[in-house]
């Protein structure tokens, strides 16, 4: 299963694109290891439209556009479902058993994710009820998937 997260907002420079991709590394490291096709990170632009719902409605479209068919797509959403690290580690490793050729993550814009878009995601992932900055939810999101790989390869990393 290949892993894919699509962002609105680039990283500028700084600490936080090098944690992200300190994540990202450690992750290649161990996932291709435990039948993981690698991690991809597509960044897109956020939309300069006046208006929210016109905003939300161009970034779902280009995100869309980037996902493939059969692919199960998560919507990072504060709205969303808190796992903890066992019980993600625990999807992944079974959406990667069942032969899932894409797990696609999706960080919205500014204005969030449009309702139809969130509609279709398999799983609406909380990092809980505060309000994080997008670069940070991007870090922690790659922080969980190398930490979900270290579980599943019993690495550890992660001590209960």
């Amino acid at each position: 299963m290949r892993l894919v997260v699509i962002a609105i907002g680039r990283l500028k420079q700084g600490p936080e694109r090098e944690l992200a991709e300190r994540y990202r590394e450690r992750f290649d490291d161990i996932g291709r290891k435990l039948g993981f096709r690698g991690l991809e990170i597509h960044e897109l632009p956020e939309s300069r439209a006046r208006d929210a719902p016109t905003r939300m409605a161009d970034e779902a479209a280009a995100i869309s556009a980037l996902i493939a068919d059969k692919s199960i797509m998560v919507a990072l959403d504060e709205r969303g479902q808190s796992l903890d690290s066992a019980g993600f580690a625990r999807q992944l490793g079974r959406w990667r058993d069942e032969s899932v050729p894409n797990t696609i993550f999706v960080i919205g814009g500014a204005d969030g994710l449009l309702p139809e878009l969130r509609r279709k995601a398999k799983l609406c992932l909380s990092f809980g009820a505060a309000t994080w900055p997008h670069q940070m939810v991007r870090v922690m999101l790659l922080e969980q998937i190398y930490r979900s790989a270290t579980i599943l390869a019993g690495h550890p990393y992660h001590r209960s």
